[in-house]
């Protein structure tokens, strides 16, 4: 035999009080002020309704709070500010290898990288040869994912002739985005290419794909090598660059020199740049602290 539903107290109070209601609206049929009586019949069997409402127990069928499917606010990570981007600039402790902090980081240029793409190499016209001359333009500008939007702050290292360069900075995160579908679809478009130097000297310049940590919310990263002649003599520059989006700021990596790409070093740059920059947008401070050397 099955069981009848149990049907809940107050569910039942306010049934008979509907009922109730209606049963005064009939026996009022005939009289003039049937309406009113009506009316007032109805508003005190809601108003019942109401109150035991408001007694019984209430809640999410899941146990978690409105708006947060797994029980737990998801908080958005806060603005960066000028302060929070040198506090999350890395350390010498975070690197290894001997690499030394420098002071002058910001006017770092490599002159290998100064000249004009060759567009007639390029099969398909001017625009990949657009693209691989903003690549080249923006090795050396330092501005590879384009100007901040915000604050920014940015820290350099030195091991012998290899450098290494961080930056990090706000951006609009649709613009940083596409920045990093862009840099993933160099390899392709710039694969190779020729680098008219202003001094009448060509460069050959590679583009590759290299694997980055898997840290922040998206990343790229690129290997450049550029052939060609410095100091009189035949000379090769290597470089890795990476870029890690967290939230709506990015960190920005860049290491190598004539000594090679310096990989690994370049790679827990990274890794490291990312976490800090993570724990700045989330209230924290990340330890140690960077040293001032404005």
């Amino acid at each position: 035999m099955s069981r009848r539903p149990v049907v809940p107290p107050f569910r039942l109070v306010a049934s008979a009080l509907a009922a109730a209601a209606l049963l005064t609206t009939a026996a009022c049929s005939d009289d003039g002020a049937a309406t009113t009586a009506a009316d007032t019949a109805a508003d005190q069997a809601r108003a019942a309704e109401r109150d035991i409402a408001e007694q019984a127990p209430t809640g999410s069928p899941t146990g978690s709070p409105t708006g947060s499917p797994t029980g737990s606010a998801t908080a958005s990570p806060s603005a960066l500010t000028e302060s929070g981007a040198k506090a999350a600039l890395l350390t010498e402790t975070d690197l290894e290898g001997g690499w030394n902090q420098v002071r002058d980081a910001g006017k770092w240029r490599d002159s290998m990288l100064i000249g004009q793409v060759d567009v007639a190499q390029f099969l398909t016209g001017k625009a990949d040869a657009s693209d691989c001359q903003e690549l080249v333009d923006g090795l050396y500008g330092e501005d590879l994912l384009g100007k901040p939007s915000g604050a920014s702050a940015l820290t350099g290292f030195q091991q012998g002739d290899s450098r290494l360069l961080e930056q990090v900075a706000a951006h609009d995160r649709a613009a940083l985005d596409d920045r990093l579908k862009w840099m993933a679809s160099l390899p392709q478009k710039c694969d190779q290419f020729t680098l008219d130097g202003s001094g009448g000297g060509e460069r050959t310049v590679q583009v590759t794909e290299v694997s980055v940590p898997e840290v922040g919310d998206a990343r790229q990263g690129l290997h450049v090598t550029v052939r060609g002649d410095a100091d009189g003599g035949p000379a090769t520059l290597s470089l890795m660059v990476t870029a890690v989006r967290v939230g709506d700021s990015a960190v920005t990596v860049t290491g190598g020199g004539l000594d090679g790409d310096q990989k690994d070093s370049v790679e827990q740059a990274t890794q490291a740049g990312a976490e800090r920059l993570r724990t700045v947008l989330d209230g924290g401070t990340p330890s140690p602290q960077p040293t001032d050397l404005d």
